[in-house]
């Protein structure tokens, strides 16, 4: 009797557990639809209209309300209600409806970033990554009433940072940013510090080159100029209170309208091509000047950023520094800045240029990538201003990983070729930075592996007589001097034998500028080659001290290692 109600009991249990399943796999799933509820951009914008609703119709009136609701990764600087009803009173606009459609898209973009950047990655200085608008934000730190603050352009003030959004970050700002819309030269002719050197300008004319509006050349190149401006104050420093004793001190033809003459290499000394703000500055040693091969020198000095300090013959020549808070000032047209003193042309003598293949104007852009350890990115010949080469393979700027050994090179970063060969990637042609008029030796550094070309190099269309091996691996035996006599030199340090040096010869570099350095592979080699370092070095110089700091920025002396 038991064994047959324990039977019964077992298939009802199991009717039970059928029905459940059927039940189970007859009911309509409910699947979430979205993986992150978080709002984007726009949508913040419409929870919090108490606030925004003003920069939100900014975002409507111009449709760029639509994208910036879509997925992206952006940074908005957000001014407040209050800071765009204070735009508008500032501007004579009694609503945002009568701002022109083209100021106000113009606006718009100027507070949007097309990378998400935290208030942690800011510098005293410019955002790498320009704003949609074009022109690039500048972030600084300021002290108000006992507690630090982040600024904008100068002027803004960070209330709120660091929003998280679906699409980005937001950094809530308390006055608008406003779009630099004046040239270079009504800047200065604008500012009543600067009379003494507006005039100069003007009578030079130079004034009607830096009025000229922004242009692009044949390869896309923008016609940006840097100009280093003196105030009226520093002038008088120096004895000088008006332009009539300017132009008596520096014109010595009595003409300057000439461009041989000293007031018009004077003004001409202090326009830099391009567009540099600080932060471009103290990334290069010198800079070419409108003053025909004429340089000056950039030297990071502490928190300062001084011009031509040098030490020649054993003779120090102190320098004069740069006002970094009244500098980066954004023109229409490029960048001003502010020097604390007068300063001259130099006769510049032969020195050092330490060129990183890798460091390039459009893969520095993209400061997600560029020395950030980990990251890669490929770009081909067309997007390169300053490379071309044969073949349609992408170069590659490749910052490896922490412990990569690729990574080893000066900066932790190379310039990578996928088959660096005859047919597929050759006559990679360099811009080189600005280069002094001498004599120098010039060294090319590379990552050695198997199957690498042989290569060889070119100055401005001259080939030097030596070839490079690029699979040839360094040698750890021979002292370091036996080597130099060889051709060749361990030149990074801590050293690893991945990374070796090699002389192709010495060049003479009849003037002062940007030159063209070119690598030709001469066989059918197939695997990747990875350059580190071309350096361009005064044959009187010592050719193994500095030496380049293994995955790191630094210069390694001897007196360092000793």
């Amino acid at each position: 009797m038991n064994k047959v109600l324990n039977t019964a009991f077992f298939w009802r249990l199991s009717l039970l557990a059928v029905l459940a399943i059927v039940i189970i796999n007859c009911t309509s799933e409910k699947y979430k639809e979205s993986t992150d509820e978080t709002l984007n951009i726009t949508g913040y914008l419409e929870n919090n209209t108490e606030q925004y609703s003003m920069f939100l119709e900014i975002l409507e009136t111009t449709n760029y309300s639509t994208f910036m609701n879509t997925y992206g990764t952006y940074t908005l600087f957000l001014p407040t209600n209050q800071a765009v009803q204070n735009y508008l009173n500032e501007e004579g606009f009694s609503s945002i409806s009568d701002i022109p459609i083209e100021d106000l898209e113009d606006l718009a973009k100027l507070h949007v970033l097309e990378e998400r950047i935290e208030t942690t990655s800011f510098n005293d200085g410019k955002i790498s990554t320009p704003s949609m608008q074009g022109q690039y934000l500048i972030t600084g730190a300021v002290n108000i009433d006992g507690s630090s603050n982040i600024t904008v352009n100068k002027d803004a003030r960070i209330t709120t940072s660091n929003i998280e959004v679906g699409n980005g970050i937001i950094h809530v700002i308390d006055k608008v940013l406003k779009v630099a819309n004046k040239t270079l030269a009504k800047m200065i002719d604008n500012n009543e510090s600067l009379s003494i050197f507006a005039t100069a300008l003007k009578e030079t004319g130079w004034y009607e080159v830096l009025d000229k509006p922004l242009t692009y050349d044949n390869d896309s190149i923008p016609s940006y100029l840097t100009v280093i401006a003196q105030s009226d104050e520093v002038f008088s420093q120096n004895g000088i209170n008006s332009y009539t004793e300017l132009e008596d001190t520096y014109s010595h033809l009595n003409n300057p309208t000439n461009p041989k003459d000293s007031l018009n290499l004077f003004v001409a000394y202090r326009i830099i091509p391009g567009l540099n703000y600080l932060a471009d500055l103290v990334g290069t040693s010198t800079v070419l000047t409108k003053a025909p091969l004429e340089v000056i020198g950039i030297k990071l000095k502490r928190d300062s950023i001084v011009l031509n300090e040098e030490t020649f013959n054993g003779v120090f020549e102190e320098g004069v520094a740069i006002k970094r808070d009244a500098s980066d000032i954004t023109a229409s047209n490029g960048a001003i800045h502010f020097v604390d003193d007068n300063f001259f042309i130099k006769k510049r003598f032969p020195s050092p240029v330490y060129f990183d293949p890798a460091d390039q104007p459009e893969f520095r852009q993209l400061s997600a990538v560029f020395r950030k350890p980990g990251n890669y990115a490929s770009l081909n010949s067309s997007e390169l201003s300053e490379i071309n080469y044969e073949g349609s393979y992408d170069l590659t700027y490749a910052s490896p990983p922490i412990g990569d050994r690729t990574g080893r090179g000066w900066h932790g970063d190379v310039l990578e070729l996928v088959r660096f060969r005859t047919g597929v990637t050759n006559n990679l042609e360099f811009t080189t930075p600005v280069i002094i008029k001498g004599q120098y030796k010039v060294w090319v550094s590379y990552r050695a592996s198997d199957r690498q070309p042989r290569v060889k190099a070119f100055f401005n269309g001259q080939e030097l007589p030596r070839i490079a091996n690029f699979s040839e691996y360094g040698n750890t035996e021979l002292p370091e001097r036996v080597l130099e006599s060889q051709g060749y030199k361990r030149h990074i340090y801590p050293y690893d034998n991945a990374f070796y040096s090699r002389l192709m010869g010495i060049i003479n570099v009849e003037t002062t500028g940007r030159h063209k350095f070119m690598l030709q592979s001469t066989e059918y080699a197939g695997y990747n080659t990875w350059l580190d370092v071309i350096e361009f070095r005064p044959v009187d110089m010592d050719q193994l001290y500095p030496k380049f700091e293994s995955g790191g920025d630094g210069l390694i002396y001897e007196s360092d290692i000793n």
